[in-house]
């Protein structure tokens, strides 16, 4: 049967998938060195060296990080005028003792920014120069701090809705929607040589996609220091479909971007949820399905959640060219923000015993096509 360029690649990956004995594998870093970063968000217990099952696993498999939280503006920089760098040195300490490229999340966000941000001490929305200013100061604290060990912002997070327009946020009604362009300029400013990252969800999706490459041609078009894109490429088990993970990826690419998978998971449980953020208070209260695998993943599923993971892992191969980065948010299935309001979710290569899953294998074995394939490519 003659396949196209495409399925070939997906086929072999699931092929090397099922020939390939267990238990044999390299690390996730060891697997891809060649092809791109593999990073994995982490939490507070992580960094700190409290959590004794998840510390060894960051340091043997990854070889970037991104923080869940403590970087954001309303965990760093709670009220006026006051840091607490405490956690976020950890954090940078952590990642530069373990050799691994370190990534800050996020510098402006319509969530996690404290009311006081836009608003005046008598409660009434502030004016479009006391905004600028606040963004302004923010990220030259924060991200001035960290010149030259933070390689990596994400400066702007989920600006747009899913039919691809500017979101009417408090940073877009107050400053307009130049406010993108001039957090990228703040944060040049402050860091010359770290890259900058647009982030959002659902780009696979056809009309946010147009929204977000219309955005970007803007901002490159007008000058502003946009190196990358960030998928978070929060996923279900029938969503992207493997070629929309290839067109969204190839569309981005054509702009001269850099490419990142930011926040990587795939929920196994039905859906539950209207949104693809990793944020917790924005999805809907979960049903009677919502525990579906409350007592394990049953073998078929761990299995179709392998494959799921090698086909995906086969269109990043495909564009290891611009593809730098593939970061899973979180380490073991335990620390996922998909386990909501006690939901129990099974999204990463770990478990939480912190063993590899049959995912994991999968995604080792995808590197080993990825090789093959560059070997005999004509």
């Amino acid at each position: 049967m003659r396949l196209a360029p495409f399925a070939s690649v997906l086929f072999g990956a699931v092929a090397i998938y099922a020939a390939v004995p267990a238990h044999t594998s390299p690390t996730l870093k060891e697997a891809f060195r060649d092809d791109f970063l593999i990073g994995a968000a982490v939490n507070r217990r992580q960094f700190f060296e409290d959590d004794l099952r998840g510390v060894p696993l960051i340091k043997a498999q990854f070889n970037s990080i991104t923080p869940e939280n403590i970087l954001k503006w309303e965990f760093v920089h709670a009220l006026p005028g006051r840091y607490n760098f405490d956690a976020p040195d950890r954090y940078v300490a952590f990642g530069e003792t373990n050799h691994m490229t370190i990534i800050g999340h996020t510098l402006v966000w319509h969530e996690r920014t404290p009311k006081w941000v836009f608003q005046n001490e008598d409660g009434t929305r502030v004016d479009r120069e006391t905004l600028l200013r606040r963004m302004h100061d923010h990220i030259q604290t924060v991200v001035g701090r960290y010149q030259g060990r933070i390689k990596g912002w994400d400066v702007v997070n989920e600006a747009l809705n899913e039919d691809g327009t500017l979101r009417q946020s408090p940073w877009m009604k107050i400053i307009g929607e130049d406010y993108i362009a001039k957090a990228f300029e703040y944060a040049h400013e402050a860091d010359p040589k770290a890259d900058l990252h647009y982030n959002d969800y659902s780009l696979e999706k056809e009309p946010k996609r147009n929204g977000a490459i219309a955005l970007l041609q803007k901002l490159k078009a007008r000058g502003v220091p946009v190196t990358g894109v960030g998928l978070q490429g929060h996923m279900k088990m029938d969503w992207p479909t493997p070629e929309e993970e290839d067109a969204t990826i190839a569309a981005f690419a054509k702009l001269g971007l850099k490419v990142m998978i930011t926040e990587l998971d795939i929920d196994v449980v039905p859906a539950t949820q209207k949104n693809r953020t990793a944020d917790i208070a924005q999805n809907a209260q979960p049903h009677a399905e919502s525990n579906a695998y409350a007592d394990g993943l049953p073998q078929a599923v761990q299995q179709a959640l392998a494959k799921r993971y090698a086909d995906l892992f086969a269109v990043f191969l495909k564009h290891r060219e611009v593809v730098n980065r593939v970061t899973f948010w979180g380490v073991t299935d335990g620390d996922s923000w998909l386990n909501f309001r006690a939901r129990v979710n099974h999204p990463l290569l770990f478990d939480r015993s912190g063993q590899p899953k049959p995912a994991f294998d999968a995604v080792i074995r995808s590197a080993a096509q990825g090789a093959h394939a560059t070997e005999t490519k004509p």
